[in-house]
């Protein structure tokens, strides 16, 4: 690294967006599908190849790489006070299964290199700017997603982080351990170390800012979500032999139950997203009434109100259809909307002016670690509009233009904690 410096990096500075664009489709590569698109789901073997790529990057511009004990990430601009809290940008590299280049990767490697560019400049601030990767955001592989985000922020317990399963049979705590054993020598930081301020850039995942013609989204918040597990248990029998009125059907009774809830929660109002996203039937044989039903349904609003009455809706609408079989419903998620900092909204927004760069305020549709983070400290979002409003498929795209320019967002929002007089 050159020569250390408290001094803020020059106000004019750019991002190297070849650069930044260069290493999008470089991590595109663990976990290419042959769609184009990416499929590096949580503690795989594809993410950890992804982690010896961005530690690879790290070290070549003299930044300290660490990790924690839930499996997060952490990519150090070393500043004068190590014990000060430090200032967190990022987001996640786990994808769906067929997942797109952008989705949680922009806002990690946007973060590595505004890191890079300040380390390349002599920049050391006051205190440490750290580029993170939170683990398993998506909850693709295990169930719920933002795991790594969770336990750091202590919304759940480590323990029922290592004890989750993915759909065959492997406990996180197995994943989690085999990616420490990948990276030996790396550093552990504690979990939920305390935070000066957390930005994270993503793509918007909708169609709303390439509909109006703006290149950043000032996010202001995130809609509520709840996610529920239904089991649904009825009783096995002969297809040919047992007669529909003696019939314990799982799967019948899961009809009932679904036709209820996407008539009275998916059609309370406009503003409802409800989603039943899984579906398992058993023993899934043609000439067998099924016995058990099990689904996730995904359940989101931004008025906390709403979500709560549709909540408790849900559980009682699979009670009432269940009959003659029985249905339990477990709430895996419970994530109330949220509102973000803002004075950080204030900057990122001036940002986007001070660039040039067409801008407008708007709610996150979909959920994000930044959820968990800004109970801790103050924390914004940067959006950048994505083709189509097309995520979580192979052919999610941004273009190379609005993956740079959120980017040269970030720093500008950033560089305040660079100086010496930190501020936003």
């Amino acid at each position: 690294m050159a020569q250390a410096t408290s001094q803020r990096a020059p106000a004019a500075c750019r991002v190297n967006a070849d650069r930044l664009w260069h290493r999008l489709m470089a991590l595109a590569r663990c976990g290419a599908t042959a769609g184009g698109g990416v499929d590096r789901q949580a503690l795989s073997v594809e993410e950890i190849e992804s982690w010896h790529v961005m530690i690879g990057w790290a070290g070549a511009a003299g930044l300290e790489p660490a990790t924690d004990a839930a499996g997060n990430l952490f990519i150090a601009l070393p500043g004068l006070d190590r014990e000060a809290p430090p200032v967190l940008a990022g987001s996640h590299l786990d994808s769906q299964p067929g997942g797109g280049r952008f989705d949680g990767v922009y806002g990690v490697l946007a973060a590595l290199e505004v890191l890079t560019l300040l380390a390349e400049q002599g920049v050391r601030p006051p205190m440490d700017i750290v580029c993170v990767a939170w683990m398993n955001e998506e909850g693709s592989r295990f169930a719920p997603g933002m795991m790594g985000s969770e336990a750091f922020a202590g919304v759940r317990t480590l323990e029922a982080v290592r004890a989750a399963r993915d759909a065959d049979g492997i406990p996180v705590a197995e994943a989690l351990d085999a990616l420490h054993a990948a990276f030996p020598s790396l550093r552990r930081r504690p979990l939920g170390f305390p935070l000066k301020a957390y930005v994270e850039a993503h793509i918007e995942q909708g169609p709303m800012l390439e509909a109006e013609g703006r290149v950043i989204g000032v996010v202001t918040g995130i809609q509520g979500k709840k996610t529920f597990d239904v089991v649904i248990d009825g009783e096995r029998g002969h297809a040919g032999t047992l007669a529909m009125a003696g019939r314990r059907d799982a799967l019948a009774a899961f009809a009932r139950i679904a036709a209820a809830l996407y008539s009275e929660v998916g059609g309370h109002d406009d503003a409802v997203k409800f989603t039943i996203g899984r579906l398992q039937v058993e023993p899934n044989a043609p000439s067998v009434v099924p016995e058990r039903v099990t689904l996730r349904i995904d359940l989101r609003h931004p008025d906390n109100e709403v979500l709560d009455l549709l909540g408790q809706r849900l559980v009682a609408l699979c009670g009432m259809h269940a009959a003659p079989c029985k249905a339990t419903a477990t709430r895996l998620v419970d994530a109330p909307s949220n509102g973000f900092d803002p004075a950080l909204q204030v900057a990122i927004a001036a940002a986007a002016e001070q660039l040039g760069e067409p801008h407008m305020p708007i709610l996150s549709a979909a959920g994000h670690d930044a959820r968990h983070v800004a109970a801790l400290c103050p924390s914004a979002m940067i959006f950048i509009p994505c083709r189509g409003g097309v995520s979580h498929a192979e052919h999610e795209w941004a273009e190379p233009a609005h993956v740079a320019a959120g980017a040269d967002v970030l720093l500008r929002v950033l560089l305040p904690y660079a100086a010496r007089e930190e501020g936003v």
